[in-house]
């Protein structure tokens, strides 16, 4: 490894160098500032030379995402013919420009430099000259201290090692927890904002599944091996998290994935600066939705026994109760004086019938009273 990495670990102990020269202008060239603002520089001066692969890597995973539903499509169309399937999915990458290893560029191109400074700092800990770190450099780089945790410390350090490096355990095991702790959350906040505000929503692929996984186990896997990295990396690291985080979210806001959340806030932003015109048919159209959906009415939600009963409020129940009894009582009414009527009526054929009857009597009786006088020869 020392010597297919022989010219990084120059390369990488050179730069330190260079740093530690110019911030021992500032701070004493033994603190643990000077050193730590030279490894803090080696980042930003890596991460420069690498924006074009970032840019490269925000083009692929962009292509990727829009390619997943044809990806989907052609898994299951040669879902039995493996061959064919991989054939097809390398001609759809061939004719839209995409390449899947994009997305990892940033850091491959890291990997060499993060194992060179690891071994730089791992030989500082072993008290040996590594590129161009002569002897009386190696001496300060070990004098120096971040917090109290030295350099080339890590959490899984023996005690006496630890204090042959003029430090105690405790707070080697305390910095480097810290460290751990904001590196892994910085990692887990960089992809949880591009899951949340950087995705096209309306989309569902299984690439999202595979982010939101990442988001998961990045924070873990830099937990587990964090314990086993020097302090110096852990800066290293930590530096780059918050690097990447902070690069992300300049590219979401400037240059946001059409169709996610970030996309729609920019559009808005830039609506209300005046820089983006929409026609006003759309705009109505959009307010009569908005206003359609403030105007919609929820149903309200009905306990069983309204629900067995048809879903009737009880209110309205007893309202049709109370109209059904006075409706009830109107006919009643309504019948009671038809009846009253209908007994006048009656009453008054009866007195008719009885005074017909009664003349008809009258007369039958007066012809049966008036009786004609006897012949005089029947006398």
């Amino acid at each position: 490894m020392d010597t297919i990495l022989g010219p990084l670990y120059i390369a990488v102990s050179w730069i330190i160098v260079q740093f530690h020269s110019f911030y021992s202008l500032i701070f004493d060239r033994d603190s643990g500032a000077a050193w730590g603002l030279s490894i803090v520089s080696l980042v930003v001066l890596i991460r420069i030379c690498l924006i074009p692969l970032f840019v490269k890597q925000i083009k692929s995973t962009r292509n990727m995402q829009a390619l997943q539903p044809k990806m989907k499509a052609i898994q299951e169309r040669y879902k039995s013919d493996k061959q064919r399937q991989s054939e097809e999915m390398m001609k759809l990458y061939k004719e839209t420009g995409t390449n899947p290893l994009s997305s990892c560029l940033p850091i491959l191109a890291q990997s060499p430099f993060f194992i060179s400074l690891y071994q730089v700092l791992n030989h500082i800990a072993q008290n040996k000259v590594v590129g161009v770190i002569d002897q009386p450099l190696l001496e300060s780089a070990q004098k120096a201290h971040i917090f109290g945790a030295p350099l080339a410390a890590k959490f899984m350090d023996s005690a006496e090692k630890i204090q042959s490096l003029g430090a105690s355990v405790v707070d080697v095991r305390v910095v480097t927890i810290i460290m751990i702790v904001l590196m892994s959350a910085s990692q887990f906040y960089t992809q949880r904002q591009l899951m949340t505000k950087n995705v096209d929503l309306t989309v569902k692929t299984p690439f999202m599944q595979q982010q939101k996984m990442l988001m998961y186990v990045f924070p873990i896997m830099f937990a587990v091996f964090g314990i086993n990295f020097p302090v110096g990396v852990l800066v290293y690291w930590l530096t780059t998290n918050v690097w990447t985080m902070g690069q992300q979210m300049f590219v979401i806001r400037r240059n946001p994935t059409p169709g996610s959340k970030a996309f729609a806030e920019r559009q808005e932003r830039l609506r209300a600066a005046g820089k983006i015109v929409e026609d006003p048919a759309e705009i109505a159209a959009k307010q009569a939705v908005e206003e359609a959906r403030q105007n919609r009415q929820q149903p309200k939600r009905q306990t069983k026994s309204k629900r067995q009963t048809g879903g009737a409020p009880a209110g309205g129940a007893q309202n049709r109760t109370r109209a059904g009894s006075a409706s009830g009582g109107t006919d009643a009414g309504q019948g009671a004086a038809k009846k009253q009527s209908l007994e006048k009526k009656d009453a008054q054929d009866g007195k008719e019938k009885g005074g017909a009857s009664g003349s008809r009597t009258a007369k039958s009786g007066q012809r049966k009273g008036q009786q004609r006088p006897k012949h005089p020869s029947k006398k």
